[in-house]
Order: structure tokens, then C-alpha cells, then sequence
């Protein structure tokens, strides 16, 4: 009779003892689920290109799989640590317009540092109201400016500074606050942008029936505050790299903000050279169709 090494387990049918036992049958044994290995995939994102269209991001993926994100403007890439297959995450990403592609995917091997996670509710509020209060303030003041010097630009400017704020303020009220929370903010904030826009492009063709012209100087002189007030927001941002919005210090500012604040002031500088209200009417559009087209992307959100 052979002796049994007491760290054999008898592995026994689940449908019963063998032969005319008289025992109880045993109970089958679990087998442990071994968990499913975290991915982490490399987007890229060519149309990600400013903090706002960072936050669109992060409030479409709110309720997605996703354990961390990490953000590269300047590289237009973003990292994502997440379960369950990268296409589902580039399928939630496809419909914001902002050509994201998948660069790479791999998993993640037991006991790799997963990327830094978001930072704590409390610091990232607080970036969002400094980022909130600037971009609100400029389109109150360009607005404001853009009636006075009667420009087209000046109000189309005003609204990308709304989109800015719109965007802005979606994120902080979703902080710490559920998935559809945070899809309901940023379609209101689309809504008001939609409407502004038109109301942007609408006043363009207006002045354009009119032959209103514009102040060139005040202009130039608005337009560069706004360039100023977007190279705050930036340092501000820059100086928060661990925050709600990631970014390198080495990235001055957003090419669509500042293409803008300098395409009025270039509208600015011909309307004064040649006598024309053509430039300012044709920027003011430009703007407008921008800001459209942003708040078209946010309205597509689901």
C-alpha cells in the first residue's frame, strides 16, 4: 500500500464519491479567476492641441474603464492605464473630431507603475476657477470692446474666450461628481456655445450688409490683452503639472487661442492700412466657424 505525502490533495469527480461510499458528496472546488492584466495604450490625438480640448477629453471618458490618464499637448498624445480593449476607448475618443488614433497598446506586466493618477478634487478645482475667472473676464471685456469698436472680431474672439470658459466650467462642476453629471455639464456648456457662435456669425454678416466700420486700435490694442490673458492661463497651467490639466512647462500656449487673438489683430492692422472693413468681417467669420465646429463636437457627446 502506497503512502499518501501529506501535501497531495485528492482531486475527486464533482458528481460524487467513487463506489457505494455511503458519504456525502463532495462539494466541486472553485477554481480562482485569475483577474484580467491592465492595458495601457498610446493614443495619438493631432487635434489636441489646448487644455480645453484636454477636459473634453477627460469628460468623455468619465465613465470609461480607465484607471489613469496621462496628457502630452505639446507631443499631441495622450496615455491611457485602462481594462478591457484599447478600441473601446478609441471609439469613445473617434467621435470628438479631434483625429485621435491608436499608436500603441501593451499590457501591463505584475507590480508596473501605473501612471500617476488625477490629482485630488480640492487642487483641481482650484486651477479650474483661476482658468474659469480669466477666460469669463475677456469675453465680458472683449465683447464689450468688440460692440464699442464696432468689430466683428473682437465678438467672434469673445466667443472662443466663452468656449474656453464654457469648457472650463463643465469640468468643475463635474469634479467628484458622477459620469452623467460631468456628460450634462459639458452639453449645456455646448448648447451656449452654439448659440453664441451663431449669434458671433450672425453679427459678421450683419456689419458685412451695414458696411459698419471698425476701430482698428481698439482692435489691436483688446486683442493683445486677450493674448496676454491666454499666456497666464498657460503659466497657470504649467505650473500645475500634477493637476486636472497635464502639460509641459516648455508649452507656451494654444495654437487655436493665440491663431485667433493674432488673426484679430492682423484684421486689426489691415483695416487700418487699407481703409477696408473686409479683413475684420472675414476673421469674425473664421472665429465664428471655429467655435461651431467646437460646440458641434461637444453636442455629440454620449
Amino acid at each position: 500500500m502506497i503512502e499518501k505525502s501529506p501535501f497531495e490533495v485528492e482531486d475527486r469527480d464533482s458528481g460524487g464519491c467513487c463506489g457505494n461510499c455511503g458519504g456525502v458528496a463532495p462539494k466541486p472546488r472553485l477554481q480562482p479567476m485569475m483577474p484580467e492584466a491592465r492595458t495601457r495604450s498610446v493614443f495619438r490625438i493631432p487635434g489636441m492641441d489646448c487644455p480645453s480640448e484636454e477636459q473634453m477629453i477627460r469628460l468623455r471618458l468619465a465613465d470609461a474603464p480607465v484607471a489613469a490618464l496621462a496628457f502630452d499637448l505639446a507631443g499631441r498624445r495622450l496615455t491611457v492605464d485602462h481594462d478591457g480593449d484599447p478600441a473601446l476607448i478609441l471609439a469613445r475618443l473617434v467621435p470628438l473630431g479631434y483625429g485621435a488614433e491608436l499608436a500603441e497598446s501593451c499590457p501591463l506586466a505584475a507590480g508596473e507603475a501605473q501612471l500617476a493618477p488625477p490629482a485630488d478634487d480640492v487642487a483641481e478645482a482650484r486651477v479650474l476657477w483661476l482658468l474659469l475667472a480669466i477666460n469669463a473676464a475677456m469675453f465680458v471685456i472683449e465683447l464689450g470692446a468688440g460692440v464699442w469698436a464696432r468689430s466683428a472680431g473682437l465678438i467672434a474672439d469673445a466667443m472662443d474666450m466663452f468656449a474656453d470658459a464654457a469648457v472650463y466650467g463643465a469640468a468643475l462642476y463635474a469634479v467628484g461628481r458622477a459620469a452623467h453629471y460631468k456628460l450634462g455639464a459639458a452639453r449645456l456648456a455646448g448648447l451656449l456655445q452654439l448659440l453664441l457662435a451663431l449669434g458671433a456669425i450672425g453679427e459678421a454678416a450683419r456689419r458685412m450688409l451695414t458696411g459698419a466700420m471698425p476701430e482698428p486700435a481698439g482692435m489691436m490694442g483688446i486683442s493683445l490683452l486677450a493674448l496676454a490673458a491666454n499666456v497666464a492661463c498657460l503659466v497657470l497651467i504649467a505650473r500645475h503639472r500634477d493637476g486636472g490639466v497635464h502639460m509641459k512647462a516648455s508649452y507656451i500656449f494654444s495654437a487655436n487661442d493665440v491663431v485667433a487673438n493674432l488673426g484679430v489683430i492682423v484684421a486689426g492692422a489691415l483695416v487700418a492700412g487699407t481703409g477696408s472693413s473686409w479683413p475684420d468681417w472675414m476673421v469674425g467669420l473664421a472665429i465664428g466657424a471655429v467655435v461651431l465646429a467646437g460646440a458641434v463636437r461637444i453636442l455629440r457627446l454620449r
